[in-house]
């Protein structure tokens, strides 16, 4: 006979192996939190279970389990893989309890084949964000995250959980935290063993639970923002120098007065302007029926104009 408890568990979350594993050349940083910080992080979270879902890899998996072994402090929190896979049109999917990688620009049916060759568990990551979810082919997925601490347009939280209602998926939050203050951010929790086939039969069987869904802060997004633009200055430098020559020294300038003050009024202005113009764009996609496929190649000329539109 056997006991359960109610453990909380971290389901969304990046660390520095995110990096170099985007499909961008340009800009191949995500996150920089150290393996100790993510556990420090959690620790102070009371988290119980965390899965890492680095961007594409294991990496990050692999290397918290073996910096745990020597850190006997972490020993209460129990560290499973996972990666957030990228799809062929960009949209990203979380596989759950898999063994070897899952390379990224497959198509969803390929990726969710390959997800269950490993028996781990498939979760629609943000699907109704306007430049990376996957939207109504959620319903393919074992899970669906119905809540995304990053979608401050709230939209895309709202249609999410208003499908995941309609089509009676399992449902999850997720943190999806790329700076330390963050993870946490959202907690789940379920009452299984706190071991790795217990915990993907708890999945299996939708016996999770949200117990705390909160957004991220405007300051943490620029923070965020801040260390990927910073880390990537020479990459985008070279591309500025390639590919639009006359625009270098203004990108050179801009780059350079970001990264060395990045609480300008110019840079906040411009940071709040951008989400600004992200939460139209989504309220026309998720809302009014604008076609969402528009956003595929990430473009601001694109999320600028249909923004403006009235």
């Amino acid at each position: 006979m056997y006991t359960t408890d109610t453990l909380r568990a971290e389901l969304h979350c990046h660390n520095n192996y995110s990096n170099y594993r985007s499909t961008s050349s340009r800009i191949p940083f995500d996150c920089g939190v150290s393996v100790q910080d993510q556990f420090e992080a959690a620790l102070r979270n009371a988290v119980d279970i965390l899965f890492v879902t680095n961007h594409n890899t294991l990496d990050g998996y692999n290397q918290m389990v073996e910096y745990q072994q020597n850190h006997c402090k972490y020993g209460s929190i129990k560290v499973y893989p996972a990666e957030e896979v990228t799809i062929n049109n960009q949209g990203h999917v979380i596989a759950f309890g898999i063994n070897k990688d899952i390379r990224p620009g497959m198509t969803l049916e390929e990726t969710l084949d390959e997800i269950k060759r490993q028996n781990a568990v498939s979760c629609a990551a943000h699907p109704f964000a306007v430049s990376n979810g996957i939207r109504e082919k959620a319903v393919m997925c074992d899970m669906i995250e119905s809540f995304n601490s990053n979608n401050l347009d709230h939209f895309a939280n709202i249609v999410a959980d208003n499908f995941a209602i309609k089509n009676k998926l399992a449902t999850i939050a997720g943190s999806d935290s790329h700076i330390k203050s963050t993870l946490g951010r959202c907690i789940n929790t379920v009452e299984v063993e706190n071991n790795l086939d217990s915990v993907m039969q708890g999945m299996k069987h939708g016996k999770f639970k949200i117990e705390k869904a909160d957004y991220v802060t405007k300051r943490e997004v620029f923070e965020h923002a801040h260390y990927v633009l910073s880390c990537s200055n020479n990459l985008l430098l070279d591309y500025f120098l390639e590919h639009h020559p006359h625009f270098f020294r203004a990108a050179k300038w801009g780059l350079n007065s970001y990264i060395s003050n990045p609480d300008k009024k110019l840079w906040s202005a411009l940071g709040g302007l951008g989400l600004y113009l992200t939460k139209r764009a989504s309220k026309k996609v998720n809302i009014k029926g604008y076609d969402p496929h528009v956003f595929e190649q990430r473009s601001w000329r694109t999320l600028i104009s249909m923004s403006l539109v009235p």
